[in-house]
């Protein structure tokens, strides 16, 4: 089942989406996504949460259950909250909930670390719910501490960390993708690479060396593509985002692709492949 494991729908609101850049800031539905997601040969895709509240995972939850080809919702629950197992019981009622995602935006990510966001990060296991790590290239030093806290736990990093790609490779960036990549289970999501160039006229060169990284780190069993779509399009074209990677991994073994494409992200959420869209 070909997936694209990471898209975004959202009822564009300035307050709740001021991350949102120019150029985007308007509505995206299930309906926009679908003849993209047709036309390239995805036979589903996981919606991932862009505001932080349980509103917007119960509209996911609503969507995956209207539309069959989002077999699968990441969404949002406080995990710091003394009431986080009831809430993840609660959705994980819905086959559609696979995983959380928390926006990390302190500035060196310390909240991944701290007891509270931890007791709850505890829990997700008792449902056999995933943990989608969205942090910042100089805050993988606390997702690193926390995936060794849970070598048990589900993690996928995000954008491979938000390594700016224009000012080339860090080593610090390598290092912490090696370490994430040694540290439990741990996948990582070919995703939001183009948005992290600072050059409107980007081409592969600039994205194949942060691919080479993370290839060799994760290997082609624990890798997954995602468009980030519609974040993407603030810097490219759906089918640009998935020629660059398709061009990389051209030379991959047929099985090799099919597992980066969906094959992963099937396993890693636990979906349905008999579900068609």
């Amino acid at each position: 089942m070909k997936i694209d494991a990471h898209q975004h729908f959202w009822q564009y609101d300035p307050q709740k989406y001021s991350w949102v850049p120019k150029g985007i800031q308007r509505n995206f539905s299930p309906a926009d996504l679908e003849p993209l997601l047709r036309k390239n040969g995805f036979e589903g895709c996981i919606a991932v949460q862009a505001d932080q509240s349980e509103e917007e995972t119960v509209k996911l939850l609503e969507m995956a259950n209207t539309y069959s080809y989002i077999k699968g919702v990441v969404g949002w629950v406080d995990l710091s909250a003394e009431n986080v197992e009831e809430r993840l019981e609660l959705y994980s009622r819905d086959p559609a909930f696979k995983g959380v995602r928390h926006t990390v935006w302190d500035e060196k990510g310390e909240f991944m670390t701290s007891p509270a966001f931890q007791r709850g990060v505890a829990k997700l296991s008792d449902f056999k719910l995933t943990y989608d790590i969205l942090a910042f290239d100089y805050q993988l030093n606390s997702a690193v501490e926390l995936v060794k806290t849970f070598p048990d736990q589900k993690f996928v990093l995000d954008h491979l960390g938000k390594p700016p790609i224009s000012e080339g490779i860090s080593e610090i960036w390598k290092r912490n993708i090696i370490e994430l990549a040694n540290s439990g289970k741990v996948y990582c999501k070919i995703s939001g690479l183009v948005t992290q160039v600072s050059d409107p006229s980007w081409n592969d060169s600039d994205l194949f060396p942060f691919l080479e990284v993370v290839t060799a780190a994760f290997g082609s069993d624990r890798l997954m593509f995602g468009s980030d779509w519609p974040v993407c399009l603030s810097a490219a074209t759906y089918e640009e985002v998935l020629e660059v990677v398709e061009e990389f991994y051209r030379d991959f073994s047929g099985e090799e692709k099919e597992m980066i494409f969906g094959g992963n992200a099937t396993r890693f959420y636990n979906l349905n492949p008999k579900l068609e869209s």
